[in-house]
């Protein structure tokens, strides 16, 4: 069994403008897991991704996947490699149809050839998606189209998928719904990191947590020991992650 991390952040600085957001941002992402980023407002979480999948550039500090430096690789190089973006919000194109939009997101796979096939696969995993294939991606439930776009990044075969705040405008059945989904795919092999207001419940499900402050890594355990963690549980009172700097 591989025991090196999937993803490697070493010291990451980004930003935008003048403004520098990550500080230094180290990270080691296991293999095969669900690893759940928490932090603030500002922390950094979102710049976090935009920067592991290129669409921002790391000022200084090296960003590997499966042992290649990846820094600053553009984001085809980053979907070639294996790695899946799905921000927040909703990212579809609400007058095609649901299978209009999963063939959209086969556009980037190298062998075209595989596309059909690959779609019959994803139409198997998301029954919902196969019933709903000629309806308008716009008639489709908050849930059910943020299923869609991860269905869409699935076609890409990933090893790592980013996810940015998937339960945003869910209901609750819709939240465990989606999350289950998340478990089926670390069950499958794939990594997930994933951003998600819902810290407490998307660590219960998570394998890891990872806790970010004005861009630096304050804590990084297993899901459980994060949410025992005393300093963790004051951020969830509402004390504040500068908890953690009295704590340390």
């Amino acid at each position: 069994m591989n025991t090196e991390p999937l993803l490697v952040l070493n010291q990451v600085v980004a930003g935008y403008g003048k403004m520098t957001i990550l500080n230094g941002t180290t990270a080691r992402i296991p293999r095969g897991a669900i690893t759940t980023v928490i932090g603030p407002n500002g922390a950094g979480k979102s710049t976090m991704f935009k920067t592991i999948f290129g669409l921002l550039p790391a000022r200084s500090g090296t960003i590997s996947f499966e042992g290649r430096d990846t820094t600053n690789f553009a984001p085809r190089q980053l979907l070639d490699a294996g790695v899946v973006y799905v921000p927040q919000g909703r990212n579809i194109f609400p007058e095609l149809s649901v299978r209009h939009n999963l063939e959209l997101g086969g556009v980037a796979l190298f062998n075209q050839a595989s596309l059909p096939t690959r779609m019959d696969h994803i139409m198997q995993r998301f029954p919902m998606l196969r019933e709903k294939a000629s309806a308008q991606a716009s008639t489709l439930s908050g849930g059910q189209q943020k299923m869609l776009e991860v269905a869409r990044g699935l076609l890409l075969d990933p090893k790592l998928i980013l996810i940015d705040e998937p339960s945003i405008g869910l209901s609750p059945l819709m939240v465990q719904e989606v999350f289950a989904i998340m478990r089926s795919l670390r069950d499958n092999g794939v990594t997930i990191l994933l951003i998600e207001q819902n810290a407490k419940q998307a660590l219960q499900m998570s394998d890891y947590g990872l806790v970010l402050e004005q861009g630096q890594t304050r804590i990084e355990d297993t899901a459980p020991k994060i949410l025992a963690d005393s300093r963790v549980v004051q951020l969830f009172l509402g004390g504040g992650l500068t908890q953690l700097e009295r704590a340390s």
